[in-house]
């Protein structure tokens, strides 16, 4: 029996692997024998502690409990379906004692709330007559009642779930009780996943999986066919009535529904004397009932409330005894993972807060809905347990029949991120290929990678980061869980840890309907002028004043006051601490300076990246991925609503709104999401003065614009097109700042050969600009494209060869140009005994085309007016034939055709100081004795470029 326990059978093993290979295992086998005696001693003790264990025989499972046990000692999983009443979460743990389990090895039975774990606990050791702590125990959160000797462990799935990441195969226990596995929350979805791989390696350990009427054959066909046993609950009939609304509600708080309430409560005053059951779907929704029957009927009727997050001792009170009729008014904690009780009458209005998450805006929302058939079901049959019950219904029979027969697991209906992180910290595999009941909404899945990808906790390929390890060590959301890391790396731990505490549990102010305008203007109090996270830290820095000077009585008081939740400031401490502990075992420190107000939020918008907002027309803000948002009245940002923000939460009532802001400047943004930004780039060019090419830059997150237009050096960017661009721009059209001995050189090849096209008056000499692109692309190797770079390069290439980048004449020239002579053109004129530069330009409409004379200015008066109106042999033909085309019709028509008559006029002419239009006029006449009148010649009909032009300087 000893040997069989899983653990000491590998230590075995091990010494028998030893003595195989020769080597000595005396003190191996002294260890064994060590373990084995203290696992012997511990059963011992637990068998020595077990009380006698008597059965309530009002219980149906009592009556069955020997069908019940017989199939727990034949099979490893065994699904036990069992109607709301029937005791079997009481009495399951000890059938399971009465087997001999729980001595070598725990009787683990996990619940979805702490309060039922809490509450069982106490119920069963109250029935054992043993002390809470002893032989039952209850693990949850901040809360540990377990000993070593304690063979029945209620607890969370959460907490069961927490266990695997140190004992994977769960060896603390040899049987496993899964209750109110009908309610398929994630944690219990996942762990009837995981058990499935673990019972073929685990024979010893067994399994026993609760559900309610609600279709066991699904956990049945998950585990291979597991027998199903199934008990019924109700021991008296239930008369179910249906007492629609007069006039449509909005919803529960709706003064139809409080009247439909209360009249349906005085209805059951009639039937009898038996405490009401009244379902509601929240807190607030609780409270304001609670006010409304107060006020309706008499004291010596009880209204108390339950609901998960009350305290233990607030809790407690719907189970002690009593005297007076009650109303308890409950959320659906108590419609299947509590049994109150005493209760003789139902009242349900049909609805429930089911959360929901939205894969499209990412947004978590907690809508009223109708319930399900399977729920309304359940709550109908918390009565009719100690007698004939009633269960009201506040709708009508045909709305029954038309709701959804199940309520969706939770896993279809959630952000799947946590549990992606879970598994893959422990080597689950894919959520892909993990083996659910029903497996989850393939888009929610993408939406779990994407939020972790946004966290930075997965690579490339999906794997977990360095990051996404250190997330998944912490017991919070991944995203709270970013922040924190994060605010180590910007030294605000200290504040940080304050606000990602706040973020883990409900918000402690309360808001109560009668005292909405108190409230508000005690909670205005504490807010921040430019961020509701520093309104927490301020709330939290007023509490710790007054909790180290007051009472526990006093500051209980306190809180009552300034409108708090003394619970949740309570749980709010307690979160804190254990996030605390946990990051000091990481080697995470909190700050000793005050972190500043950028340092704070920085942290937090690692975490908050796609709840960042910008404002847009009348305070609507835009949001990631197409989404638009208001910031919630109730915000200390509210009135001033600042360009850009980040919010806590977004959240869908009745419109779209984002709750716990803080103003934020988009270079953060655009910091905190390095790896999510999109970056986009647009009119890449040339700058000269800084040598690289430059780019207008947009930077967006999820659609949001976080950077409209802003120049970068384009170069890293995009080498092969900033190396083309610097080629074309700097190289090929000149635009380029150098003093390397090509430059000049290819320069004044160039100009050489433009000059001789400003003589021609033609752009059919000079290459290209294409042709001296590839020239230079041909030479200049990929990745150069700035002016450093290329300089670099450049200085090691012409060791080498000195010539590398030195034109020729020939790649410049698309023909020989040999009408461009130096007669044709000359480069100067003389002017009496001084030869005069001259100038040509081929611009048309430009001030300077055509051709220019330099004149010194103390040479003015040395020009020869008539000597200039020759201009230049080569322009002289052009000239002449301008000034034949500007002469009367009747006279022009003697010389056509005009251009042949131009050119052997000007074969016939040599340069000289008389006038032009004289020596033209006289070669004409000699040509066909046609004499032109002196007053016919229109020197105005040349065109500018055929005018010599002048240009005057002085000693300067």
């Amino acid at each position: 029996m000893l040997i069989d326990r899983p653990p000491l059978r590998r230590r075995l093993r091990g010494l028998r692997h030893r003595e195989r290979q020769g080597q000595p295992f005396d003190q191996g086998l002294g260890k064994l024998w060590q373990a084995i005696q203290a696992s012997q001693s511990l059963a011992e003790r637990r068998r020595a502690q077990t009380p006698r264990i008597e059965y309530p025989p009002e219980l149906p499972v009592s009556e069955r409990r020997h069908e019940v046990a017989e199939l727990i000692q034949a099979n490893q999983v065994v699904v036990l379906c069992g109607e709301t009443g029937s005791g079997k979460s009481t009495q399951l743990p000890k059938i399971c004692l009465d087997l001999g389990r729980g001595l070598f090895g725990r009787i683990g039975h996990s619940q979805p709330r702490r309060i039922a774990a809490r509450s069982l606990a106490a119920r069963v050791s109250q029935e054992l007559k043993a002390e809470l702590g002893t032989v039952i125990g209850y693990k949850v959160r901040f809360h540990d009642r377990v000993r070593p000797e304690t063979s029945v462990k209620l607890m969370t799935d959460g907490i069961l779930l927490a266990e695997i990441q140190h004992d994977r195969l769960l060896h603390e226990y040899d049987t496993l009780i899964i209750d109110e596995a009908h309610e398929r929350s994630l944690n219990i979805d996942f762990l009837l996943g995981y058990l499935k791989g673990v019972l073929p390696r685990r024979p010893d350990l067994k399994l026993i999986i609760t559900s309610a009427t609600i279709d066991p054959q699904r956990f049945s066909r998950h585990f291979d066919g597991a027998p199903i046993i199934e008990i019924s609950g109700r021991t008296y009939p239930v008369e179910v009535r249906y007492r629609p609304l007069e006039e449509e509600s909005a919803g529960e708080r709706d003064e139809s529904m409080q009247l439909a309430i209360s009249r349906a409560v005085d209805e059951l005053a009639l039937v009898g004397q038996g405490d009401v059951l009244i379902f509601l779907s929240g807190e607030r929704e609780i409270r304001e009932t609670a006010e409304t029957l107060r006020k309706h009927h008499p004291p010596s009727t009880e209204v108390l409330p339950l609901y998960a997050r009350q305290g233990p001792g607030d809790q407690a009170k719907v189970f002690q005894p009593h005297g007076r009729r009650r109303l308890v008014l409950a959320t659906n904690v108590a419609e299947t993972s509590l049994t109150v009780p005493g209760i003789h009458y139902v009242i349900d209005p049909g609805f429930a807060r089911i959360s929901r998450y939205s894969h499209r805006t990412r947004v978590q929302r907690l809508p009223v809905e109708r319930v399900s058939q399977a729920s309304a079901n359940q709550r109908k049959g918390r009565c009719g347990r100690v007698a004939s019950g009633v269960c009201i219904r506040l709708y009508t029979e045909d709305n029954f029949v038309a709701r959804a027969e199940y309520t969706e697991p939770e896993i279809q209906r959630t952000n799947l991120a946590a549990v992606i992180l879970q598994m893959k910290l422990l080597g689950f595999g894919t959520i892909e290929t993990f083996p659910f009941i029903d497996p989850p909404d393939p888009r929610l899945i993408s939406d779990g990678y994407r939020t972790l990808e946004e966290l930075a906790a997965l690579d490339d390929s999906g794997n977990l980061t360095a990051l996404g390890r250190q997330l998944g060590r912490l017991p919070v959301d991944p995203r709270v869980a970013r922040m924190l890391l994060a605010a180590a790396e910007h030294h605000c731990l200290r504040e940080v840890l304050l606000i990602a505490a706040a973020l883990s549990v409900q918000d402690p102010r309360e808001r109560p309907l009668d005292k909405q305008q108190a409230a508000d203007e005690i909670h205005a109090t504490f807010h921040h002028g430019d961020s509701d996270f520093l309104g927490v830290l301020n709330l939290w820095n007023f509490l710790e004043k007054e909790r180290a000077r007051l009472s526990k009585g006093k500051f209980r008081k306190l809180c009552q006051q300034h409108f708090l939740s003394w619970n949740r400031v309570q749980e709010w401490c307690d979160i804190r601490i254990q996030l605390r502990a946990q990051l000091q075992e990481m080697g995470l420190r909190e700050n000793e300076a005050a972190g500043t107000f950028e340092e704070i939020h920085r942290a937090l918008l690692a975490g908050l990246l796609s709840n960042i907002g910008f404002k847009e027309e009348q305070r609507e803000y835009q949001g990631t991925r197409g989404s638009r948002f208001h910031i919630h009245p109730g915000s200390g940002l509210f009135e001033k609503a600042p360009k850009w923000v980040v919010a806590a939460e977004r959240v869908e009532t009745t419109r779209a709104y984002a709750r716990m802001v803080a103003r934020i400047q988009p270079g953060w943004i655009e910091d905190a999401g390095r790896h999510l930004v999109r970056r986009t780039y647009s009119e890449p060019h040339w700058q000269a003065a800084s040598g690289q090419v430059a780019a207008y830059e947009k930077v967006t997150l999820y659609g949001v614009t976080i950077v409209p237009k802003r120049r970068v050096n384009y170069g890293p960017i995009n080498p092969g097109e900033a190396r083309e661009i610097f080629i074309r721009f700097a190289l090929a059209e000149g635009d380029f700042q150098t003093r390397a001995p090509f430059w000049r050189h290819n320069r004044e090849l160039i100009e050489y050969v433009q000059h001789l096209e400003a003589k021609s008056r033609r752009r059919d000499i000079l290459v290209d600009e294409e042709a001296i692109y590839a020239f230079y692309a041909e030479r200049v190797p990929e990745g150069i494209y700035s002016t450093p770079l290329f300089e670099r390069w450049l200085r090691r290439a012409t060791r080498s060869q000195p010539k590398l980048l030195h034109m020729r004449i020939s790649d410049l020239m698309r023909r020989d140009a040999a009408e461009v002579t130096q007669q044709a053109f000359p480069d100067r004129l003389r002017v009496g005994a001084t030869e005069l530069p001259l100038e040509y330009h081929f611009d048309p409409g430009h001030a300077s085309d055509g051709v220019t004379l330099v004149v010194p200015l103390p040479l003015i008066n040395q020009v020869s007016r008539e000597r200039t109106e020759w201009l230049v042999p080569g322009l002289l033909e052009d000239r002449i034939t301008a000034l034949l085309r500007g002469l009367p019709k009747q006279i022009r028509k003697a010389f056509v055709p005009i251009p042949d008559t131009a050119s052997r006029v000007a074969q016939r002419l040599v340069p000289s100081d008389r006038p032009l239009v004289q020596v033209v006029a006289e070669a004409l006449k000699e040509m066909t004795g046609f004499q032109v009148p002196e007053d016919a010649w229109d020197l105005a009909a040349a065109p500018a470029h055929l005018n010599m032009k002048f240009r005057l300087v002085d000693g300067e």
